[in-house]
């Protein structure tokens, strides 16, 4: 039986990790507030 080689990806991967985490929050933070705004702007023209 073959024993699986780990990869140490080191401070470089876990950097990469937690910058892409940050840009994912990021995007979908201001998606989430776009599609408030739009919402809220539909709910006051059908009044």
């Amino acid at each position: 039986m073959e024993a699986k080689a780990s990869v140490d990806v080191g401070v470089a991967g876990s950097l990469t990790m937690i910058v892409l985490t940050l840009a994912v929050t990021l995007l979908l933070v201001s998606f989430y507030r776009r599609y408030k705004r739009m919402q809220d702007r539909k709910d006051q023209s059908n009044q």
